[in-house]
């Protein structure tokens, strides 16, 4: 086992060039594992923007109880956002109607939903793998 590390994560090592998606753990030698698809807050919000027209606050609240292991910064939120909306995918407005003060809202344009359905076909495909590979790794060998 090779002892350099990754020094804010007390414990637990990574060689160096090593994925992120695994540490060991010296306090209980066993390895932790994080399985996530990269970039997935991305069809999170547009699922989330295809059922409502929402503002960045509630939005930031949706995507935490529909992705809760993903933290939700509100400032890359908005960045995100914004290089949606420049990409013709998501479409913003000032709303006064709403209860408190003027709030930017977000929907979903045709073209945002034509990217969450290409989302939804590449997720299907990862999922299906993933329940290949869970399949063979449960059988008995």
């Amino acid at each position: 086992m090779d002892h350099r590390h990754d020094s804010h994560h007390r414990g637990q090592h990574r060689r160096p060039g090593a994925a992120r998606s695994r540490l060991w753990n010296e306090r209980d030698g066993s390895w932790e594992v994080h399985a996530r698809v990269e970039r997935f807050v991305e069809p999170a919000l547009l699922l989330v923007l295809r059922d409502d027209e929402v503002h960045g606050y509630d939005l930031a609240a949706r995507l935490e109880a529909l992705v809760p292991d993903e933290r939700v910064d509100l400032g890359n939120l908005y960045r995100m956002l914004r290089g949606l909306e420049e990409d013709g995918l998501v479409a913003s407005r000032w709303r006064d109607d709403l209860p408190g003060r003027v709030k930017r809202t977000y929907a979903l344009t045709p073209a945002g939903r034509a990217l969450l359905d290409a989302w939804a076909k590449a997720l299907r495909a990862t999922n299906d793998t993933t329940t290949a590979f869970l399949r063979r790794y449960q059988q008995e060998t």
